[in-house]
């Protein structure tokens, strides 16, 4: 491979292949997770097994908030949900989106401007089932309370406000394990509260391990999910042992060593020979830099990916070549079909990829879901009494 990008990063520390790696702790939310599951009282969270796929009594519709390029939104397709409508800030995210989702109407820009009372009268006000989203939720002050000056908190009372807006029957909402114990769990009680104060009640969270559900990589998730009507929260069963995970290789193996295939985002940072000679040092789980140690990793081989995302173009080293892992590898680890095409740049590809939910996470809790919208369905007969529960 010839390229002249030798760095990413100033001052470039020089690699010292005899010194000690450290590795990656795969199981960095695993206390999180005790913590929430030794003290949860929840009884409204409940766990499905989806591995028998559950037939639905309707077209489920959604919402995507915050939908970037569509992970959720992958995910709920392949488990049989109608797309209505999305919302996205980006650009390049929003032509991924309307690429792949030409069904589904689209707004990019900001979402206070997003009135969505106005754009289900302009469809013909059809019933939405689900609303989703992944808003930023780091923009909370002490005790809870908000800073209306923090524009991550202002995007998450904008969430709250187009679901009181559009009352869905379900609400799921998603972000990192670290959202639960920020603040000392004051954001996380925020949360319960906003949801609480515009008629969602016996809200629920958990922490879901993609890996669990297929997923050939280590990505932990806050799901919360809510209802309008006093309802259980379904959550999907975890489907596989952590001695059962999907290994790496089993998502990428059989992609080209050295070839792109730039039809398909298969691109990868290009390295001049002395610089895959370095990247031809690094042990699994070590890193090419001292200093940057999120840059630069070498995936581990016969296990799961370490959880994927773009840094500057410095995303994982690949784990037996030597040479960064590529787009489609990256959204291949997501569970993103390979026809699932990203628009804009490498770098911009891989941006987008790092930053979207597993699709195979979301198709399973979709399917969690469907059962309580069939009992919904089937205790009412009219679109009036949905609106009176």
């Amino acid at each position: 491979m010839q390229g002249t990008q030798l760095s990413f990063f100033p001052n470039e520390e020089e690699h010292n292949p005899t010194k000690k790696q450290k590795k990656p702790k795969l199981g960095r939310y695993e206390r999180i997770k005790r913590e929430l599951e030794k003290n949860d009282s929840d009884p409204y969270k409940v766990f499905i097994d989806v591995d028998k796929l559950p037939i639905s009594s309707s077209k489920y519709t959604f919402v995507d908030l915050f939908c970037g390029a569509g992970g959720i939104t992958q995910g709920l397709v392949q488990a049989g949900f109608q797309p209505l409508a999305s919302v996205e800030v980006s650009p390049i995210a929003s032509a991924t989106h309307q690429r792949n989702f030409p069904q589904s109407h689209h707004f990019c820009g900001d979402i206070e401007q997003f009135y969505a009372q106005n754009w289900l009268e302009q469809i013909g006000s059809p019933e939405v089932h689900l609303v989703v989203g992944g808003p930023p939720c780091q923009g909370f002050s002490v005790a809870g309370k908000r800073d209306p000056k923090d524009p991550r908190n202002r995007l998450f009372y904008e969430f709250v406000r187009v679901v009181s807006e559009i009352r869905p029957w379900y609400v799921v909402m998603e972000n990192v394990p670290g959202i639960l114990t920020i603040q000392k769990g004051n954001v996380k009680q925020a949360i319960i509260e906003a949801f609480e104060s515009i008629g969602y009640p016996n809200i629920s969270v958990a922490i879901l391990e993609s890996a669990a559900y297929g997923v050939p990589q280590i990505r932990p998730r806050a799901i919360f999910i809510a209802n309008r009507f006093g309802m259980q929260n379904p959550y999907p069963k975890p489907q596989l042992s952590p001695e059962e995970y999907k290994p790496i290789e089993s998502a990428i193996a059989d992609l080209p060593a050295y070839t792109p295939i730039p039809e398909i985002n298969h691109e990868w940072t290009k390295h001049s020979p002395e610089y895959m000679e370095r990247i031809a040092q690094v042990p699994p789980g070590g890193s090419l830099y001292e200093k940057f140690v999120d840059a630069f990793k070498r995936q581990y081989p016969g296990k799961p990916s370490m959880t994927v995302k773009e840094n500057h173009g410095g995303t994982h080293i690949h784990p037996y070549l030597n040479r960064v892992i590529s787009a489609r590898e990256m959204a291949r680890l997501q569970t993103f079909p390979d026809t699932f095409i990203f628009e804009g740049t490498m770098k911009k590809a891989m941006w987008q990829i790092g930053n979207a939910v597993p699709p195979r996470l979301a198709e399973c809790i979709g399917y969690a879901l469907i059962s309580n919208l069939n009992n919904i369905t089937q205790k009412t007969n009219t679109r009036v009494n949905i609106n009176n529960l």
